[in-house]
């Protein structure tokens, strides 16, 4: 699970940011949205408010990026086009098998080589207090190597900097770094993203061709939205009843349209009145994103996944947003995180939902882009527990708050409108 992440020159940040999947425990309240690692508590959800444009969708893009290089990828990240230094530095603190660890990076996005990398691992006493166990640091630029082997400390600085340490040496010929490896693969392999504006629906195609328990959970998931379906399946082409022809009748929106698997499309079916009709001509957009979306949901909480969502309340009721939050937050969710971005004010709500601390908000002007949480508010600014969240947001006192200026525009059109009759 995610417990911190460190951002610093990538994408639109560009001094460092914070986001903490840290529970607050001077608070007691929503237990349930808390899950216990060897005495640490963390988060189940988060979600993530912003204008447009703020640096919501850069926050996705830093953690995929962080994906991306702990598997060994191309890391797919830029620095900070508003400054000189072309170093993006990434941090992630994470637990896995009851164990905590922190890997930190740093990354020339302009000479594309890896100039720092550092795991440690992370042990806390009875009072929270943490120790800090370093196992591998690669320094190039501070000529500093550190390993459990005086053998890979020698050699360290020889290898070439296009990747992590991990993926240039055979880690088999060293047993630390053959775990650090395991560890950081089981890991990023763990975190799933998903963009609600371009969301596949591949991944709930092949769940539904296999029969399964993840099929029928995934079903139930589409039928209990209550969007008036009867049911949801993977037909033979021959048993799906359509009598318009695609080169006459095509999907609304060309999101979730996906011409190399037409006839995959065309045999996923919603039943209404015991009628098979193709999902792709017939659902609205809102009703194929939930059914994209419901395999994720379900393979996340099956598997314990972390789940990164972006703009989850696109084209989907508020209400059913809460419902899929309500999800990860119950006490029968142990094991899987739910990160997400959303504009929807609805979900803002510490009174029946959320602890603070899960309220997160991109604030941008003209100097630099805040992350920050709602708990930093405190009582005595007026922001309690019990306060009504979304008046003070609709106010500006928490910030992150668009302020549109579109009536300019329109007495701009009318002025020029004026100009030219009276010419």
């Amino acid at each position: 699970m995610i417990i911190e992440l460190r951002i610093k020159n990538c994408f639109s940040f560009s001094e460092q940011v914070v986001f903490s999947m840290k529970a607050d425990m001077r608070s007691k309240r929503f237990a349930t949205n808390l899950i216990n690692v060897n005495q640490q508590n963390i988060l189940k959800v988060a979600g993530v408010y912003g204008p447009n444009n703020a640096g919501k969708t850069c926050l996705i893009k830093c953690i995929n990026s962080l994906r991306n290089i702990l598997l060994g990828r191309n890391p797919q990240i830029m620095h900070n086009l508003f400054t000189r230094n072309s170093v993006c530095e990434l941090g992630v603190t994470f637990s896995q098998d009851s164990c905590f660890y922190s890997y930190d990076i740093k990354y020339d996005a302009k000479e594309k080589i890896f100039i720092y990398e550092e795991f440690s691992e992370l042990t806390y006493d009875q009072h929270g207090n943490e120790k800090k166990n370093v196992w591998l640091c690669r320094d190039i630029e501070g000529d500093t190597f550190l390993s459990e082997s005086s053998e890979l400390n020698d050699i360290l600085s020889a290898f070439s900097k296009n990747n992590l340490i991990c993926y240039l040496v055979d880690v088999t010929k060293f047993k630390q770094l053959e775990q650090i490896k395991e560890i950081i693969n089981n890991f990023a392999q763990k975190i799933e993203i998903v963009n609600m504006n371009n969301i596949p629906m591949k991944k709930t195609i092949d769940l539904l061709k296999n029969h399964n328990n993840l099929q029928s959970k995934v079903v139930d998931f589409i039928k209990n939205a209550d969007i008036y379906m009867e049911d949801f399946a993977y037909l033979d082409a021959d048993k799906v009843n359509i009598e318009a022809k695609l080169t006459e009748i095509g999907p609304d929106e060309k999101v979730l349209d996906i011409p190399e698997n037409v006839m995959d499309r065309i045999r996923l079916v919603s039943v209404y009145k015991g009628l098979p009709v193709p999902s792709l001509l017939f659902d609205s957009t809102g009703t194929k994103k939930i059914a994209a979306l419901a395999s994720y949901v379900i393979e996340g909480l099956e598997e314990g996944k972390i789940l990164i969502i972006d703009e989850l309340d696109n084209s989907i009721h508020f209400k059913l947003t809460r419902a899929i939050v309500a999800m990860f937050n119950n006490e029968l969710n142990t094991n899987t995180q739910l990160i997400f971005t959303v504009h929807d004010i609805n979900l803002m709500d510490c009174k029946r939902m959320f602890r603070k601390e899960q309220i997160w908000f991109i604030h941008k002007d003209l100097e630099r882009v805040y992350l920050y949480p709602l708990s930093e508010f405190t009582a005595e600014q007026g922001v309690r527990e019990t306060t009504d969240i979304i008046e003070k947001y609709k106010k500006g006192v928490l910030g992150a708050l668009p302020e549109p200026e579109l009536i300019n525009t329109l007495l701009n059109l009318k002025g020029n409108q004026q100009t030219e009759e009276a010419e």
